[in-house]
């Protein structure tokens, strides 16, 4: 498949052109224009409520989107949730991490990052065992695999679900504040181990209340602000010197705690 390009020339892996989503009445995300590529760290940071999860979702079709171009990978999302083919193929590609860590209780570690590369990827049971061993070894939890999700600290789990998304060898990783459900004292590991993906190259969108992680990782940092990109740049422009009142604000609000 012919990568799409970016205007500059480079592959891009996430594009999104004029795109619109609304619940109801409520109009969620307004014209948003957004292009990642690939090795690219983005940061997508706001206010709650801002719009900033809808906007991730909507790239593996976890939301729907009513207006706009949508196209991740090559392949096109169309408004409605239709193409259902594209929709698949991303779901396979794409991996994400939630607040919450969605983790199958009645299995082991082992068991519930092995399982999806068997279902969907049809490896067999010794390689997704191998990959999995390999990749809880990557987050530092290898001596937890018989253990039960229960069993384990939430930092921890949300290690597993990181593992997890990894096991299916996505080009794109989605996380949408993998941080705020966690007690503060077992956030530094997640953030340690998403740190080492982005040092790995790994092409992620972040969405995060974290804002040292994000000027440390960040290529590129996205300010929304009432559904609509209000600023973006490097994260010592963002940071040091917002151009758009709503960023300042925010800020001035966010950095003081």
């Amino acid at each position: 498949m012919n990568q799409p390009t970016s205007p500059s020339g480079g592959e891009r892996i996430v594009r999104m052109e004029k795109l619109n989503k609304s619940f109801g009445d409520l109009h969620v995300l307004k014209n948003i224009d957004l292009e990642v590529t690939p090795g690219e760290v983005v940061v997508i940071i706001g206010a709650s409520g801002s719009g900033k999860s809808t906007l991730i979702r909507c790239i593996n079709g976890l939301e729907e989107f009513q207006q706009g171009e949508l196209e991740v990978d090559g392949n096109p999302l169309k408004p409605y949730g239709k193409a259902t083919q594209a929709l698949q193929k991303i779901r396979t590609e794409v991996g994400m991490v939630f607040q919450q860590f969605n983790l199958f209780p009645h299995l082991s570690v082992l068991d519930n990052v092995t399982l999806a590369p068997m279902k969907v990827r049809g490896m067999d049971h010794r390689e997704a065992t191998e990959t999995a061993e390999r990749l809880l070894d990557r987050v530092g939890i290898a001596d937890q695999a018989a253990k039960y999700p229960t069993q384990l600290s939430g930092g921890q789990q949300q290690r597993v679900a990181l593992a997890r998304a990894l096991a299916m060898e996505p080009r794109l990783m989605l996380f949408d504040e993998p941080t705020s459900a966690l007690d503060p004292e077992m956030i530094g590991e997640v953030l340690d181990a998403m740190r080492e993906l982005a040092n790995e190259g790994m092409t992620m969108l972040i969405v995060t209340h974290e804002m040292g992680f994000a000027r440390e990782v960040a290529d590129r940092v996205i300010f929304i602000h009432k559904g609509e990109i209000a600023e973006e740049g490097p994260p010592e422009t963002i940071f040091d010197s917002p151009q758009a009142e709503p960023t300042r604000q925010f800020l001035s609000r966010v950095l003081k705690h």
